[in-house]
């Protein structure tokens, strides 16, 4: 039996999810929107990998929920096995957890009806006065009312007043189907019932453009609107914020954004959701979520206290020890951009040295030392872009540094030994980020190619040209980045000063070679990798050498 009614009483639906049978679904299917949101475990293993609800909390502390689908908790345990993210896993970062804790409720697959019907009243029950929950659910809420499969479509609007009822196949049982309003009102009322605090959130922006070029907007952010100001409930437009964040990025970055359809995000999307969800309820005016922006943190991302002065531009250092080393004892190990000041005219520039020792392209984005160096750009910085000694390392271990050995975009998922899972780039891949997320700032990138090593193959200098030389040229023909060759630039000046004619009887050249490594060692300190002083001032001329060769701007503020 089909049927529309309308202006019939709200009632609550009393579904457990135990009498969901989640494990005897079908294998996840495509949708309409040609996607396929779990991941090919059983959903019941998703039910029992997600926390029972209000299992976190602290003493008498708040416990914020998320309710959401895959764009808020991805796959079946959530944990970036697919290389796709949702953003409440990192939601938890914007919170102090000694104040609330955060309990991402959310499961792929689901719409605002599914939810409510299979696995609100477990959340429901869980809620204790003066807590929150973040509503943002409707991906899902398409198709049919009553399929075998997925059963989860509502009614389109915020009509309160009007139903549809049938025979759902997946349950087997009579359902009564609602509007998205209908269901939203019914997360409001019993939020409130329990005394906790709702907010409604929009969607996340899907990888899709207008004729103008600009992320479309979801339909459903206007529905929520009006139940917002129907019920007096906070309000984020999520899908605005984030949205307006791809629009101002490359079309190139906007797709790494998303990964494996037009829906899914991820890391680098699900990170950028979760940040907008949190500016979101910090910027709001509304006065009832005052309580919870006081419990919340990290917020405004992390940059550099820069002292800017009026005409002086900022030059940004990033690399590895190589570039930033303990820079403090004169018989120690330096980094070249410690001694920058030794080329560059201070009055007229600043210069900031963001590298960091042990790092690779990879852990210096994940690690966040990036990001604060992107969010302290201005429009005419400069960033000199140098990595490559820990690139070329083990990718699952421990330090996690380790790219792929290209610099076409590639990407692959990976285990790591400490079992999690991380998308891992090529090393050309990281750099060209780098470059992107640059000149998206009105400041200008330079490459920089990794200092060299006292190695002394055949009486000369190593080059690793064929490698990493190859990469950077690869990138710079791509981009059309400067590019400031210290490498070769560093290793004539070595090469002049000490490369010999080896002698044809290997043990002569053995230590004809070890005789040239000794020399030359008063350019690097403790192994052949890193310098001494004397070896970072090297590498600092070199820079300004390089600066001259390929005229660029920056060069204007050498001494």
């Amino acid at each position: 039996m089909k049927q529309l009614l309308s202006t019939i009483a709200l009632s609550v639906l009393t579904l457990t999810v135990g009498a969901q049978n989640f494990d005897n679904l079908p294998d996840p299917i495509e949708d309409v929107n040609k996607v396929v949101d779990n991941t090919p475990d059983s959903i019941a293993k998703a039910l029992m990998s997600r926390p029972s609800p209000g299992s976190s909390r602290k003493g008498a502390n708040p416990v914020l929920f998320l309710i959401g689908n895959s764009t808020m908790r991805n796959g079946t345990k959530g944990n970036g096995s697919n290389g796709q993210w949702g953003w409440g896993y990192f939601a938890n970062q914007y919170f102090d957890e000694n104040q609330i804790t955060v309990e991402n409720q959310a499961l792929g697959g689901m719409s605002t009806r599914t939810f409510y019907t299979d696995l609100w009243p477990a959340v429901r029950d869980a809620l204790k006065p003066g807590d929150w929950v973040i509503v943002s659910i409707g991906h899902n809420d398409n198709g049919e009312f009553f399929d075998k499969k997925r059963a989860r479509a509502v009614i389109p609007g915020t009509d309160l007043d009007t139903c549809y009822v049938g025979f759902n196949e997946r349950t087997q049982r009579t359902d009564t189907v609602y509007s998205y309003g209908g269901y939203l009102h019914r997360y409001i009322s019993e939020i409130r019932e329990r005394g906790a605090h709702p907010i409604l959130m929009s969607l996340t922006p899907r990888n899709a453009y207008d004729e103008q070029g600009k992320v479309v907007r979801k339909p459903q952010s206007g529905w929520l609107v009006e139940i917002a100001g129907r019920e007096n409930v906070p309000y984020i437009d999520l899908n605005e914020i984030s949205g307006q964040k791809l629009d101002s990025y490359s079309q190139w970055k906007r797709e790494y954004h998303f990964l494996g359809d037009k829906i899914h995000t991820s890391k680098f999307g699900a990170e950028l959701n979760a940040r907008s969800a949190a500016e979101g309820i910090m910027a709001s005016q509304d006065r009832k979520l005052a309580s919870l922006k006081s419990m919340m943190v990290n917020v405004p991302g992390a940059s550099y206290a820069v002292q800017r002065q009026e005409g002086r531009p900022v030059v940004f250092f990033t690399g590895d020890s190589t570039v930033k080393n303990a820079d403090k004892d004169d018989d120690g190990m330096w980094g070249w951009a410690s001694q920058a000041a030794t080329v560059f005219d201070t009055t007229k520039v600043t210069l900031v040295n963001a590298a960091r020792a042990g790092r690779s392209t990879r852990s210096f984005i994940r690690e966040g030392l990036w990001e604060k160096v992107y969010n302290s750009l201005q429009p005419g910085d400069y960033v000199t872009i140098q990595f490559g000694h820990n690139d070329i390392c083990p990718i699952t271990d421990k330090k996690a540094r380790g790219v792929i050995a290209e610099s076409k975009d590639t990407l692959h998922v990976y285990h790591l030994d400490n079992d999690t899972y991380e998308v891992v780039y090529s090393f050309g891949w990281y750099l060209k980020k780098m470059i992107d997320d640059v000149r998206e700032k009105g400041a200008t990138p330079i490459l920089v190619s990794l200092t060299p090593r006292n190695e002394w193959p055949d009486g000369r200098i190593e080059r690793r040209d064929g490698s990493y030389g190859k990469w950077y040229r690869e990138v710079v023909a791509e981009t059309g980045v400067a590019f400031v060759d210290m490498h070769n630039i560093s290793a004539d000046f070595l090469d002049k000063k000490f490369a010999k004619r080896l002698p044809k009887d290997k043990e002569k050249a053995k230590a004809k070679i070890a005789k040239i490594k000794g020399k030359a060692g008063r350019y690097f300190k403790k192994d052949h990798t890193h310098a001494s002083k004397i070896g970072a001032q090297m590498n600092a001329q070199s820079m300004a050498k390089g600066l001259r060769q390929i005229g660029s701007p920056l060069a204007d503020y050498l001494k």
